[in-house]
This record gives structure tokens, sequence and C-alpha cells, in this order.
């Protein structure tokens, strides 16, 4: 017999125990809590991952920032123009080779992506909630090795 609070749910069968399935309903939960909540920081939150990458490696080339995030290197482009025009982050010359650009946060991106990342810790404790540190350690590992398994066949 169906409940009330399963009429409320529509579900299907056939994809409700697909991972893929539920790691897309997971991200759109994730974004619309963390993302939606922080307008003032434009588009920051959305490449949050990417900006604690370059302020941990700065002065890295667009194409090993690119490969890092598993992006073509025109997509990155397109992300660091926007990106460099909201004051987070400057492009310069490759003391190596001038034909690469090398991508480094801003003193403004600097302070925007610690804001952030503190932000982003207190979201991570949300989505983790009544998971142990081991259930919590093993969820992150085995995402780790999916993304692996499909960077593979990319």
């Amino acid at each position: 017999m169906e409940t009330a609070s399963d009429a409320a749910k529509l579900i299907s069968s056939d994809v409700e125990d697909s991972i893929g399935y539920q790691l897309r309903l997971a991200q759109i939960a994730s974004y619309r809590t963390f993302e939606g909540s922080l307008d003032r920081y434009g588009i920051a939150p959305r490449y949050l991952g990417l900006l604690a990458i370059i302020g941990s490696h700065p002065k890295q080339p667009q194409s090993r920032l690119a490969e890092a995030i598993s992006l073509s290197r025109s997509t990155l482009v397109a992300i660091i123009d926007r990106l460099e025009q909201d004051g987070l982050v400057r492009r310069g010359g490759s003391p190596g080779d001038r034909r690469v650009k090398v991508v480094e946060l801003t003193a403004d991106g600097q302070r925007v992506v610690q804001e952030l990342i503190a932000r982003s810790k207190r979201h991570e404790e949300q989505l983790a909630k009544g998971m142990s540190q081991d259930e919590r350690a093993t969820l992150v590992r085995l995402l780790r090795t999916m993304c692996n398994n499909l960077e593979a066949v990319r």
C-alpha cells in the first residue's frame, strides 16, 4: 500500500539503484544548498575546486589546470576568462615559454577562496551528517576510484 510520503516521491525502479543517478541527485542537492546560498560570490563557488588548486599550485599552465579538473582546455579557458573578469585570477606569461599562459589567484581571489573553503567545510559537515569518519573516508575513496575508472576510458 502506498503511503502519502511514498506518493510524494516519484521514483523509477529502473534507475533508483543506479550509482550515476544517485550521484547526480546528490550533486544537484549539494549545489542547491552550497552554491545557491552564496550569490554574493558570483561564479566563485561553482569553481571552488579549481580556485583552490590554483591557490595551492600558483603559476601553473592552463593545460595542467584543465587536466587537474578533467576539463578540455578550451572549456577551462572560458572559465578562466570569467574568473579573471571577476578579479579572482590573473594570467601571465611563463618564464620558460612565452606561448604558455600561467594562472594565479589575485589577492581578492585568495580572500574569496579562504572564505568559501570555510563555508564548504560547514557544508561538508551537513553532507556527512550521520556518517562515521570511516564511512566518510570510504565514500571519498570510492568516489576517487570511480573518477579514476572514468578517466581511464576518456
